[in-house]
């Protein structure tokens, strides 16, 4: 028997192909802090129409995960939250959230995916780490406060 014969189910191609679609389909909005439900899924960040970073909020929420990327922008120079939209879908279950972030990474390879942009680094600022791309290409803003971590934990 030839191997056209065969037939073999490719999950994860279809699972990515609806995946996209359903992606784009998604509507755009001005990135805010309350832009998204307190739900898991995925989301992307779009400077000037360009998807830039795309990421996942499993072991939290749409809104809080996006909430701190915009106040992230907001204390930086070199961008802007006028500049920036996201989209995203609430998915349930962490295998197909995590699915559903590589999809779209892969897909359309976000430049600030591997900029250090999305980490939580519990070593910054210590002595020895150096600063990451994002951080150099968008330093903070000097007239910027950061808010406290209390207050970055609320939405």
């Amino acid at each position: 028997m030839c191997e056209q014969h065969k037939f073999f189910f490719e999950f994860d191609k279809a699972y990515n192909h609806q995946l996209i679609q359903k992606f784009e389909a998604s509507p755009e909005h001005p990135l805010s802090e309350e832009v998204a439900p307190p739900e898991t899924g995925v989301y992307a960040l779009y400077q000037m129409d360009k998807l830039v970073y795309a990421g996942k909020a499993l072991q939290t929420t749409l809104r809080r995960r996006l909430a701190e990327h915009a106040r992230k922008i907001r204390g930086r120079e070199n961008v802007t939250l006028d500049q920036m939209t996201c989209r995203f879908l609430v998915i349930e279950g962490s295998w197909f959230v995590r699915a559903a972030e590589d999809a779209i990474i892969h897909h359309y390879s976000p430049v600030w995916n591997l900029s250090g942009f999305g980490r939580h680094d519990p070593g910054k600022g210590r002595p020895g780490i150096r600063p990451c791309k994002w951080d150099l290409e968008f330093p903070y803003r000097k007239d910027y406060t950061r808010p406290s971590r209390a207050s970055r934990l609320t939405p």
